[in-house]
């Protein structure tokens, strides 16, 4: 994934900059950068790995060479970024959130048109300089938007940073977020809502699928209107969403908690207490604790100094070591308890099968877990939030191969809640693991809970559905 903030202010925009761009931090792990624009200076622009440490400490050293009132930031997990580009509609500077299925392909087209590549991200074309180059086919800035929407396959939201304000272009599809925070003299778009509050940004407006914006420190101006389709990721509120950040108007710990609750309200097992797995399983269990009414206890707790985030590292060997190392079981709240953890989903179950056998190792009589989501049974299309490089990684499908001798089997039939083929996978997964329980949320509770429309929201890694 990744996550951006740009700011244009009627004042130097560093520090507002800085501090916006790393409130994205959770979202990526690779490369962080930055740049400003100011009308003598030009553009200034710094990338750093980020992969051996924070954004903050890479950063803030050297924030007095960022001069000018308007920025872009952007955390990514895939290539470096911002691109500085020079070109017939002017000199801008490019941030992406993108998954880009064909960038072969278009890599081949451009390379035919005469054009090349002069930003490569370990040997392989810069997808954010593809994206760039796309842009600049236009006869402005608008045409050249949209031939990145017509040509691409996957997603793609971004911000350009031009020698007259910032645009704003959100995913044809709307895959991705892009809120728009205001205050006295500023401007700001961000992947996250909750980079604004504490920069003392209002929420203007949710930018719509499609939609292009050029902010100036004094106005926004509308430069496409929105598509009136939209297929925003239903996995925003289950996982890789901050849980202060609202999209559509909907709070992320206020669906995880709803979605929780209506677990609890209507699960028929007895447990003594409710956990959640740190970070994105505590708002879903603190729902299922109320809805259940059992007492919530911290069981387990997540050590953040060192170990912040799980898919850090690039080998899948180390992931599971640091996601096995962040979490800490508390045996005085697990000895001899019927405990119930609630997480965001499974992936590949490595992390659960640790997880488990700590719990029991600790003492703890029955361990049950609930799932935020349905099982993920399709691999995404339109966007990166796992590393997974085939459906083949996912449990369920390793599952479905074991039952059927074909992973691509019958995958309607184990998406279908509580069907048979449903209900043996399901089995397996917590026999495998020793749970004493396992249940997952069901689609319809999520969508339920997101309060969209289900035709808004895309729920393609849990039914294979695609509405276009």
């Amino acid at each position: 994934m990744g996550g951006f903030f740009g700011t244009i202010s009627k004042s130097a925009c560093s520090t507002d900059l800085f501090y916006g761009t790393d409130y994205n931090s959770h979202l990526g792990t690779r490369r962080g950068g930055m740049a400003t624009y100011d009308k003598e200076a030009g553009f200034t622009r710094s990338i750093h790995n980020l992969e051996s440490s924070y954004f903050r400490t890479k950063f803030e050293p050297a924030l007095d060479k960022f001069v000018g009132n308007a920025g872009i930031g952007i955390i990514s997990d895939t290539d470096a970024q911002p691109i500085v580009i020079n070109s017939h509609l002017g000199k801008f500077a490019i941030v992406t959130v993108a998954k880009i299925n064909n960038i072969d392909e278009l890599e081949r087209d451009l390379l035919k048109a005469n054009m090349h590549f002069s930003e490569l991200s370990s040997g392989k074309t810069n997808q954010t300089e593809l994206v760039a180059l796309l842009i600049t086919q236009g006869n402005d800035f608008v045409e050249g938007i949209e031939n990145v929407f017509d040509r691409i396959k996957g997603s793609c939201s971004m911000l350009l940073l031009t020698e007259d304000g910032i645009i704003v272009a959100r995913d044809k599809w709307g895959r991705t977020p892009i809120i728009i925070g205001k205050k006295e003299g500023a401007f700001a778009a961000t992947s996250e809502s909750s980079s604004l509050p504490n920069l003392d940004y209002e929420i203007d407006r949710f930018v719509g699928p499609g939609e292009i914006l050029r902010l100036r420190a004094d106005s926004i101006e509308q430069m496409r209107q929105p598509n009136e389709q939209m297929q925003v990721c239903s996995f925003l509120w289950v996982y890789y969403g901050f849980p202060v950040s609202c999209y559509e108007g909907r709070n992320v710990e206020e669906v995880r908690f709803q979605s929780g609750y209506k677990m609890g309200k209507k699960d028929e097992y007895e447990v003594d207490c409710v956990c959640g797995i740190p970070d994105s399983g505590v708002g879903m269990a603190l729902g299922y604790a109320e809805g259940k009414g059992a007492p919530y206890h911290r069981a387990i707790a997540k050590y953040t100094p060192t170990w912040p985030r799980s898919f850090t590292p690039a080998n899948q060997e180390m992931r599971s070591l640091v996601a096995k190392m962040k979490l800490i079981p508390n045996r005085a709240m697990l000895e001899g308890k019927r405990i119930l953890f609630c997480d965001d989903s499974i992936v590949r179950g490595t992390q659960l099968r640790d997880n488990v056998k700590i719990l029991y190792d600790y003492g703890a009589k029955e361990v049950h877990m609930r799932i935020a989501c349905p099982p993920l049974i399709y691999g995404c299309p339109f966007l990166g939030f796992t590393s997974s490089k085939s459906d083949l990684e996912l449990i369920t499908r390793r599952i479905i191969k074991e039952l059927e001798g074909d992973e691509n089997k019958n995958l309607d039939k184990y998406a279908t809640t509580d069907s048979p083929e449903y209900q043996k996978m399901v089995d397996i997964i917590a026999e495998r693991f020793g749970l004493s329980s396992l249940k997952f949320n069901t689609l319809e509770t999520l969508v339920e809970a997101i309060g969209l429309p289900k035709c808004k929201v895309c729920t393609h890694c849990f039914d294979g559905s695609s509405c276009f």
